[in-house]
């Protein structure tokens, strides 16, 4: 494997690891690795009635920044595209969030940072 297939397969574990973290919360699993124009959702969730779209970062450690801090403006706005075309696709019209999940450490020692509603589509 190269260095790149072993951190996207690391990445791809993260996120199912993630969206198992967030179903023992109460989210409920709709879709992984969405991808749209200009963007990709890492996780589609349900709480309740809203559809939530989960962005997870993952570092090994906060040496070069927490990764809750990676999420800058111009992610956020190509999350939202990225949102807008999902709903769009699947015909769709429903209340959205758009959270965060920090995920700091290296397996098997995971600490998970969540943070429902960290911005809004503007």
């Amino acid at each position: 494997m190269t260095p790149r297939s072993d951190a996207r397969a690391r990445g791809a574990h993260i996120e199912r690891l993630a969206a198992d973290w967030l179903a023992a919360r109460g989210l409920v699993f709709e879709a992984a690795n969405q991808h749209a124009r200009g963007g990709e959702l890492d996780l589609v969730m349900r709480d309740g009635a809203t559809l939530v779209f989960v962005e997870v970062r993952h570092r090994r450690d906060a040496r070069h920044g927490h990764p809750l801090e990676t999420v800058t403006v111009t992610k956020q706005r190509r999350l939202i595209l990225a949102a807008r075309f999902y709903l769009q696709r699947n015909r769709l019209s429903c209340a959205c969030r758009f959270d965060v999940l920090a995920v700091t450490g290296t397996l098997p020692d995971l600490d998970f940072e969540w943070v429902p509603g960290a911005f809004e589509a503007f």
